[in-house]
């Protein structure tokens, strides 16, 4: 039987002889798998990408002109101004992924507070929605972000379907990690 080295040197080969690459680009050597050797290569592709995004949204929102939001922040915003209606707590965790409602909720008490989002109760329920303020700043950002974003990415000439085709995957992606995330709470 092959030893743990002799299994893992054999997956990083199968990743760096399919990127035409000497060794693996991955983060943790010891978790590659020789049935998927290429997760480990996405894996450490989804952190870059989210500590990048995560970069770049504080970025366009501070050249926006709100230094004060975090990632998180950003995205709750931008969520509750989508399609211009009001939305419950649960709902807007349920849609952007997020587990802890604890944190969503603090960050939107933080929004309503700076004049971003405004709150209001519909029977037992919540409701969130953006201000006149909230739709100036999303606004903004959009504007910053078609002049760094969107200029540089045509400039670089990733065509706009190959960036479709690549959200799919990522969204099909996201169900397969949802998936083991169930299982592995249930051992």
């Amino acid at each position: 039987m092959a030893s743990e080295k002799e299994r893992l040197d054999s997956a990083a080969e199968i990743i760096a002889n399919s990127a035409g690459l000497k060794d693996p680009i991955v983060s943790s050597h010891h978790l590659v798998s020789e049935r998927c050797a290429e997760l480990s290569e996405l894996e450490y592709a989804l952190i870059m990408t989210s500590n990048a995004f995560n970069k770049w949204m504080v970025r366009c929102m501070t050249a926006a002109g709100e230094p004060d939001m975090g990632p998180l922040d950003v995205s709750l915003l931008h969520h509750i101004n989508h399609r211009d209606r009001q939305k419950k707590l649960a709902d807007i965790c349920f849609v952007l992924n997020v587990e802890d409602t604890h944190i969503v909720a603090y960050a939107l008490k933080k929004m309503v507070k700076s004049g971003y989002v405004k709150s209001e109760k519909q029977g037992k329920e919540l409701y969130f929605s953006t201000t006149e303020k909230g739709k100036v700043l999303c606004a903004k950002y959009r504007e910053v972000r078609e002049t760094c974003l969107i200029g540089l990415q045509v400039e670089t000439g990733i065509s706009a379907k190959s960036i479709g085709e690549n959200a799919q995957l990522l969204r099909a992606i996201s169900a397969l990690y949802d998936n083991a995330a169930r299982t592995a709470a249930s051992l």
